[in-house]
C-alpha cells in the first residue's frame, strides 16, 4: 500500500497519524504541493481531483481522508472502528459531522482564505464576508463540540476509547493552532485535543505542520479566542 500525501494537508494529516500510531505497513510517498505536484500530468492521472491524500492498495485507491481511515480501520480489524454497528454508526456521523458542518466553517470559511492565495475571494469585501462568516459559524460548531458531542465525561469524541473520528477531528480542529486560535473557553475541547498530543506519534507526524504555525506566526489573522 502506498499513501501520497503532503505532511502540512490538513487531510493527510489525520491518514499519516493513524497509520504513524498503529505501525501500519503504509508506504508513503510526498505529493509537493508547494511546488504545484498534485497538477502534475502523472498525478492527475492517479487522482484527478488533484488532492491529498490519495491511498493506493492494489488496483483499489481511495482519494478522501474519512473513506481512506475507514478503509485502514477495517482492513487490519482496528478497534478503532468499532464493529457493532450502533457504535460505528457514531463514529461515522462525526466524521460526516467534521467533514461537512465543522470544516465547511473553520477550514474553508475561517483559515483557508487567510493562509492560501487560492482561497481568495473576488473583491475584499467578499473575502473579509468569508471570513467574517466562517468565523461566527465556527464558533457555534466549537460551542457544540464541547458542550454536545464531547460534555464534561467523554475522553474522546465517541466515549472513553479513541476511534477514527478522533484522528479527523483532531487534525481538523488544530489548523486553528497556525490562526493561534484559543480554545481555553472551551474547556472539553481543550482536554481532548490534550488526550489527543499525548499520542506518542502525535509530535512526530506534526512536525511540518508546527513548522508551517511558526513561519506565519508573525501575520495578524482572524481567530477564535474567548
Amino acid at each position: 500500500m502506498k499513501l501520497y500525501m503532503h505532511p502540512v494537508s490538513n487531510a493527510s494529516r489525520p491518514v499519516l497519524l493513524f497509520i504513524a500510531e498503529n505501525k501500519l505497513p503504509v508506504e508513503t510517498q510526498v505529493v509537493d504541493l508547494m511546488k504545484g505536484e498534485h497538477y502534475s500530468d502523472w498525478y492527475t492521472a492517479l487522482n484527478p481531483n488533484r488532492m491529498v491524500p490519495m491511498l493506493e492498495d492494489g488496483d483499489l485507491r481511495l482519494t478522501e481522508s474519512s473513506a481512506i481511515l475507514k478503509y485502514l480501520a477495517s482492513k487490519f480489524e482496528l478497534p478503532s472502528y468499532p464493529k457493532d454497528i450502533k457504535k460505528r454508526a457514531k463514529v461515522d456521523e462525526m466524521m460526516d459531522w467534521f467533514n461537512t458542518q465543522f470544516y465547511r466553517d473553520f477550514g474553508y470559511g475561517l483559515a483557508y482564505p487567510q493562509l492560501f492565495p487560492h482561497h481568495k475571494r473576488p473583491s475584499d469585501a467578499a473575502h473579509d464576508g468569508t471570513i467574517n462568516w466562517g468565523k461566527e459559524k465556527a464558533e457555534v460548531w466549537l460551542k457544540l463540540l464541547d458542550q454536545n458531542w464531547l460534555g464534561p465525561k467523554n475522553a474522546y469524541l465517541c466515549g472513553d476509547q479513541i476511534t477514527i473520528a478522533d484522528y479527523l477531528g483532531a487534525c481538523f480542529v488544530t489548523i486553528g493552532e497556525v490562526l493561534r486560535c484559543d480554545f481555553s473557553h472551551l474547556p472539553n475541547v481543550t482536554r481532548w485535543l490534550d488526550n489527543m498530543k499525548k499520542l506518542s506519534t502525535w509530535n512526530a507526524v506534526n512536525e511540518a505542520h508546527y513548522g508551517f504555525a511558526a513561519s506565519v506566526k508573525d501575520k495578524p489573522f482572524k481567530a477564535i479566542t474567548p
